[in-house]
């Protein structure tokens, strides 16, 4: 009987390539940066304080529209739930099934099981009954 050898490529982290820093900056990380600016900011330069507040604002409220949209999206998926639907599975064959349940709780959005397939995501969705 032949056997394969065992082969290890352990790689240290200090060796591993360094992942691309992240170009988004969230809220807090927002917010710091802008209370850092206006601590370090020159008393002497004249600069508009209401652009401050123009620049928070705005972050209010796009991401008071994507909680919005957020809730909209799981409202549409729990309104589903008894309702047969068609789907396209992984193989892109079309598939009819009841919604036996909804999970709200993941990075993708809702996610649907369908005759007890669990894992399906709206965009799959082609028509509800």
């Amino acid at each position: 009987m032949a056997t394969n050898p065992i082969s290890t490529s352990y790689v240290p982290p200090s060796a591993q390539p360094k992942s691309a820093a992240s170009s988004t900056l969230d809220k807090n990380g927002f917010l710091k940066m802008l209370t850092e600016q206006i601590k370090n900011q020159d008393p002497s330069s004249n600069q508009d304080p209401n652009q401050y507040f123009q620049t928070i604002s705005s972050m209010t409220m796009v991401e008071q529209m994507t909680n919005v949209a957020t809730m909209q999206r799981q409202a549409s998926a729990t309104a589903l739930l008894g309702r047969t639907v068609s789907y396209t599975d992984l193989n892109g064959a079309p598939v009819t099934g009841v919604v036996d349940n909804v999970t709200l709780a993941g990075s993708d959005g809702p996610t649907l099981s369908i005759n007890g397939v669990a894992g399906i995501t709206m965009d799959k969705i082609g028509s509800v009954r």
